[in-house]
This record gives C-alpha cells, sequence and structure tokens, in this order.
C-alpha cells in the first residue's frame, strides 16, 4: 500500500472519540479507524522503513485500564513507531518525535555518566542545538531538583535532570495530513533528530535488566 496521506475522516474520528469514548462509538466507527488511521500510518511506516530501519509497528488503540483511575477504554490518538522513531495522529494533528522517552535506571545511569563526561556532553548540547535549529523542541521526563551526587551548580544540570529524552514537533490537522507530503514532514523530522537518536544508541543503549 502506498502512503496518500491520513483519509478525510481521521481528525473526525478521534473528534467524535473524544466526545464518546465507548465501545459503541467504537464498533460503530471501527472501519473509519482501519482505512483513515490504521492502514495510512502502516504504509507511512513502510514507505519510511528503507531509511530509518524497521519494521515499524502500531499501538494498539486499547487502553491498559488495569491500574488507572481512568477506564475509558480506547486511546485518543493512533501512534506508529521505529524505535526510537515514533509519529502520532490525533484529532490535534501530527506529532513526530525521536529519543528514549522512558529509560530504565541503568540506562539513566549511563545516559548521566555520559552527559557529565566533558566531550560526550557538549556533543550532546551540540545536537540538541541543531535539533532546536530544525524546528524541533526538547522534552522529556526532568527531576525538578539535581540528581543524587550532582552539585546543583553543574554546567550542564538542566541536561543531568533529565530521566529521558527526546526531540519533537507538531503539526496541525491541515490539509497536508491527507496528503502524500506528510510522509515528507515525518522524515524530515526524523532526519534532523537522528543526531540525537546516535548519540543516544552511543552512549546509552537499550535496558541491560529484564524484561517484565
Amino acid at each position: 500500500m502506498t502512503f496518500e496521506g491520513f483519509g478525510e475522516g481521521a481528525v473526525e474520528f478521534y473528534d467524535g472519540l473524544l466526545a464518546d469514548n465507548s465501545k459503541a462509538y467504537w464498533t460503530d466507527q471501527r472501519a473509519v479507524y482501519e482505512s483513515d488511521v490504521r492502514e495510512p500510518m502502516l504504509a507511512l511506516l513502510a514507505a519510511l522503513e528503507p531509511e530509518f530501519g524497521g519494521p515499524g509497528k502500531v499501538f494498539r488503540p486499547y487502553r491498559d485500564v488495569r491500574f488507572s483511575a481512568d477506564k475509558t477504554p480506547y486511546k485518543t490518538h493512533c501512534g506508529g513507531y521505529t524505535p526510537p522513531y515514533y509519529v502520532q495522529l490525533s484529532a490535534d494533528g501530527l506529532m513526530v518525535a525521536a529519543g528514549y522517552y522512558r529509560m530504565e535506571s541503568d540506562q539513566v545511569a549511563r545516559y548521566r555518566t555520559a552527559v557529565d563526561d566533558e566531550r560526550r556532553g557538549a556533543d550532546l548540547i551540540a545536537r540538541l542545538d541543531a535539533g532546536r535549529a530544525a524546528g524541533l523542541e526538547v522534552g522529556g521526563q526532568t527531576l525538578t531538583r539535581a540528581p543524587r551526587g550532582v552539585a546543583p551548580d553543574h554546567p550542564r544540570i538542566d541536561l543531568l535532570r533529565h530521566k529521558s529524552l527526546h526531540l519533537w514537533r507538531t503539526f496541525p490537522p491541515d490539509d497536508v495530513l491527507h496528503e502524500p507530503a506528510c510522509l515528507d514532514r515525518v522524515a524530515d523530522v526524523w532526519r534532523a533528530a537522528r543526531p540525537l537518536a546516535e548519540w543516544l544508541a552511543d552512549h546509552v543503549g537499550p535496558s541491560d535488566r529484564p524484561r517484565r
């Protein structure tokens, strides 16, 4: 399947799901989800696979409500990923990102060791600055204070407070969302964020902890 853009009903589907997050709505609109959301997302990931690796996968639309006070059954977005690259469609439009959105304790330790190093820390700053210059924003979970054992006046304290790190950009639900040019938007963001992805792969890598 060639990516031609997300279907015309994609944004309206998620607008409706925000208003009525029920099995009845989902059952009634499932064909729209499949044709206008899921199938184009799969086609988008397949088109990007030669450059960014893969194969890409689409997250399940069902929420895990076992430990959540919010029992609404369906996610109000569709996420696709080719780790560490991510793209998300919702009623707000498109969000495109790359990086580590969650790090285990061993990854955080390696990350902080690398940031603390003068050469590697300066390299990370340069890569993030290049991402910002390309129109991306820096995101990730952060501590409110300096990590234990780190001086509050460390020259890279802002980065050392991160427990995850990624670059991201959003696009509104405009006409391009439904056109082949939407693929270029995603590819451009991933290319601009690739230096960060490579730094994380080189200095952090996957977790050594067994999967739960």
